[in-house]
């Protein structure tokens, strides 16, 4: 059984999914809103969103459903909703390391995904922040929409429906953890391709060649292949 909750405006999704979780017996517990006030990236990042032009979405889901690595579910979650927005907007969607969606070299999702534990049971807590319908961003920003991007409109209800059932049905056939990785690589934003990079302050040249079961992304640089977790490395794009 599954249950889909909204809100008018919150501050978190990812925050107020716990609330509905003390009442509610269900295997998949989502939230929603079009109004999130404070979202909350990857590591301490803030994720901003225009009221009623994105949508703030958050799944909490037990972890006894699942035997994937955390890195591995990451990596999963990412490639669900990478291909979810693949089908809807017909083109060709990429996943940034670790786990941002981009589209045609903006990005266009920022995933936050925590393990909480809430009633004496572990839940992983799945939030998407996805860029819709707004219109204008900074001009600096590597931040785009669906709208700004390909210049189509979609129904935010629709669309918060389609993704739910969508990633619910996914998440009931976990294929195995190679398979995972396989997919996760094979959708890589600039992976084989010469790119720029932040590595101790300071910039060079390098190919993202893979990233791997640990949650690593190996790039090809002057002095030779190397591993990198998050932080330790930024692309410029």
């Amino acid at each position: 059984m599954a249950q889909l909750f909204y809100l008018k405006e919150c501050s978190s999704t990812n925050d107020e999914i716990s609330k509905f979780l003390l009442y509610e017996n269900s295997d998949f517990i989502a939230l929603h809103t079009f109004n999130q006030t404070k979202g909350r990236g990857q590591y301490g990042n803030t994720w901003t969103s225009t009221a009623e032009k994105n949508l703030a979405y958050t799944l909490a889901v037990s972890t006894d459903h699942f035997t994937l690595s955390d890195f591995m579910f990451n990596y999963y979650t990412a490639i669900i909703i990478r291909d979810f927005l693949a089908n809807m907007t017909a083109c060709d969607v990429k996943i940034k390391w670790p786990n941002d969606i981009i589209l045609k070299s903006k990005k266009i999702v920022g995933i936050l995904i925590e393990k909480k534990k809430i009633n004496q049971k572990n839940y992983f807590i799945i939030g998407a922040g996805i860029n819709i319908l707004q219109e204008k961003f900074d001009e600096i920003s590597n931040a785009g929409s669906i709208l700004s991007l390909i210049n189509k409109r979609f129904d935010l209800n629709d669309v918060t429906m389609q993704l739910n059932d969508f990633l619910i049905d996914r998440l009931k056939n976990v294929p195995s953890e190679d398979e995972v990785l396989k997919q996760f690589n094979q959708h890589l934003f600039r992976k084989d391709e010469i790119s720029v990079f932040e590595i101790d302050k300071k910039r060079q040249n390098g190919i993202i060649k893979f990233t791997d079961e640990k949650g690593a992304i190996w790039i090809e640089l002057e002095d030779g292949l190397r591993s990198f977790y998050h932080k330790e490395v930024k692309l410029l794009y």
